[in-house]
């Protein structure tokens, strides 16, 4: 059961005879002949592609086209970062090769091996069911993953210049809120409530980890055979050094439950409402409990505001691009009705917390 790949959009091709030229000179053990290249549909951000040979198939990863934030999409960055990761933490797929010449195909890239297994979306793939006993399991195994990440010794992996350091959440803080004025439309609220009520309320960084800043089930490979282990974990654009309640609340924030209300049960992208899967307040205590850290209720308001507020400053990014009509892609469309139930969200908890 892998991910489904499609054919490749227009404004997505890039010049498929230059970057096999390329691959063959200066990748590592890149098999012979030209490959045929497919899209992955999921995520709106770094675009992905299968290379498929006849000997085994490879995946480059690549920035999108139009405007994008200064520090976003830097593809050596996710290269370096999934390097250096490998012999300490393992659950990284293998480097083949990475391309800064524009000349190539226009961008950077780099291109990896490809983890065979399963990619969970929405709903269970075909063939696959849980009981409530495994959906747990896959839960535990799933934040288990993310301790082991945050356990990394930086300087044992050669990544403390990865970050900044200290005062990470409160750079999280000003810096997301600076990216929601940078692309808000007049078709969405201001946030401005949520922002400063973030704020007020910011506590100080429990820790400085490696984090990595995407961290969901969809970007997670689980072993064909056994469903619940997990083998990979994809997408590195964002990691860093920072919090990692930081990194906790972030994953939470698209950790849809069977009892949310009906807007954001629309938006689930991860089959987290399953019988038997943990709550978002259960999660944030076995992760706790795990990590030897100590977080009340109260106190985990400031992180679930925070990183629904983060998500939507991501939607209204990914959405911005289509209302300026920097791609044609539809699916980006979709992305402004979560931008606007987001800040009604973070609102309610707000008013939870202070009535």
């Amino acid at each position: 059961m892998t991910d489904p790949s499609v054919d490749v959009r227009e404004e997505d091709a890039f010049d498929v005879a230059a970057m096999t030229a390329w691959l063959a000179e200066h990748g590592r053990d890149v098999p012979a002949g030209t490959p045929e290249v497919r899209q992955f549909p999921g995520g709106a951000s770094n675009l992905t592609y299968l290379l498929s040979y006849d000997e085994r198939d490879l995946i480059l990863r690549r920035p999108p086209s139009g405007v994008k934030a200064k520090s976003a999409h830097d593809m050596s960055r996710e290269f370096t970062i999934q390097s250096k990761l490998a012999p300490v933490f393992g659950l990284v797929p293998g480097m083949v090769a990475f391309c800064d010449d524009p000349d190539v195909i226009g961008s950077d890239f780099y291109v990896m091996e490809r983890l065979a297994g399963t990619i969970l979306r929405r709903d269970l793939p075909d063939g696959l069911a849980l009981s409530e006993d495994q959906a747990r399991t896959l839960c535990t195994n799933f934040l288990d993953v993310l301790v082991d990440l945050h356990q990394v010794d930086p300087s044992q992996a050669g990544l403390d210049d990865l970050g900044r350091g200290a005062g990470y959440v409160a750079r999280q803080v000003g810096g997301w809120s600076d990216r929601f004025r940078k692309s808000r439309t007049d078709n969405v609220g201001d946030y401005e409530r949520v922002m400063g009520w973030l704020d007020e309320q910011q506590p100080d960084d429990v820790a400085t980890t490696v984090i990595h800043n995407d961290f969901r089930l969809d970007n997670v490979v689980l072993d064909a055979d056994d469903p619940l282990r997990v083998i990979g974990v994809l997408d590195w654009e964002m990691a860093t050094l920072g919090d990692p309640l930081m990194d906790l609340s972030g994953a939470l924030a698209y950790w849809i439950q069977a009892d949310d209300d009906e807007d954001f049960r629309a938006a689930r992208r991860q089959p987290s409402d399953l019988p038997g899967m943990l709550t978002r307040a259960e999660m944030v205590d076995y992760y706790t409990s795990r990590m030897g850290l100590s977080v009340t209720p109260e106190q985990w308001r400031f992180y679930e505001v925070f990183g629904l507020f983060r998500l939507g400053v991501i939607a209204q990014q990914i959405y911005y691009r289509y209302h300026h009509g920097q791609t044609t892609n539809e699916a980006y469309a979709r992305f402004l009705p979560m931008t606007q139930y987001l800040e009604q969200r973070c609102n309610r908890l707000i008013d939870e917390a202070t009535g």
